[in-house]
């Protein structure tokens, strides 16, 4: 196994190299396969706008690789990926640039949907907001038997219909109202009979049993692959892209930032129904 850790300075960027525009994702070459892992112990793997878009590259860098067969994505410690950074990315407090930044489309959902080689998820630990985005578009996705899925946006005042298409072709309707209406925790067994996941795997197993997923699906005949794929893709249909992105400089998406950050229950809570601490 080769690492590509590369300096500020004097690495190659893309499209020559491995490194992925960020040090918070690290690429790794692992036999026929590239490995990437976000790396960013000290945020839990809160994800800034550079690292989406390292993701989207990422998959499109493995695309054309003829060295490589596919991608395993996984995350570091007990967090796979929580979603945005809240905090507005690298150190920004700034909620509206965080917001612009995913209004260039760099998030990398769609490129994991269209993605030509074989991307499996391997999902380590707590998997959230835009993670379980990239799990859920991912090809296939292998959890530890640790992992947790949630779906806070709604807590946060954005009104995420990629969720409300996706999760209802996924597991229906019902299921979706749950998950989004109450932003509620689901454990790794709930996700698999919800179907929102392939397998459950002993966490000690997690990487082993994603490699070995990742290489099955990889000796299948890529022509035929692609074209399921794409008829997997039309069954999931299209998301509401404009009010998507108008709810990110809402009002509530603002007041939902403010009370994140502040811990506490954003304003449009009933005063009777506040908790302590943030939702």
């Amino acid at each position: 196994m080769t690492s590509i850790q590369p300096s500020t300075t004097d690495s190659p960027r893309p499209p020559e190299g491995d490194w992925l525009g960020t040090p918070y994702l690290k690429f790794t070459r692992e036999g026929p396969f590239g490995v990437c892992r976000l790396d960013r112990p000290e945020a839990r793997n809160a994800m800034t706008p550079a690292m989406y878009f390292g993701i989207r590259y990422a998959v499109r860098h493995v695309d054309a690789d003829p060295d490589l067969a596919g991608l395993l994505i996984t995350g570091t410690g007990d967090v796979f990926a929580p979603g945005g950074d809240m905090g507005g990315g690298d150190g920004s407090d700034n909620w509206l640039t965080f917001g612009s930044a995913l209004g260039m489309d760099v998030t990398p959902f769609e490129t994991l949907r269209q993605s030509v080689k074989p991307v499996v998820s391997a999902v380590n630990g707590l998997c959230q907001g835009g993670g379980l985005q990239i799990a859920l578009c991912s090809d296939m996705t292998v959890v530890s038997d640790r992992a947790t899925f949630r779906v806070p946006e709604l807590l946060r005042g954005i009104a995420d219909t990629y969720y409300s298409q996706m999760l209802a072709r996924l597991i229906g309707p019902v299921r979706t109202r749950d998950l989004m209406f109450t932003g509620r925790t689901l454990t790794a067994q709930e996700a698999l009979e919800w179907g929102m996941v392939t397998r459950v795997v002993p966490h000690d197993d997690l990487l082993d049993a994603a490699r070995d997923v990742l290489g099955q699906c990889c000796r299948t005949a890529p022509g035929a692959r692609g074209v399921v794929k794409s008829s997997l893709d039309n069954y999931l249909g299209l998301f509401d892209r404009i009010g998507m992105q108008a709810s990110y400089s809402s009002a509530e998406a603002m007041e939902g930032f403010r009370s994140f950050k502040e811990r506490r229950s954003p304003a449009w809570v009933h005063p009777d129904l506040r908790v302590d601490g943030r939702l």
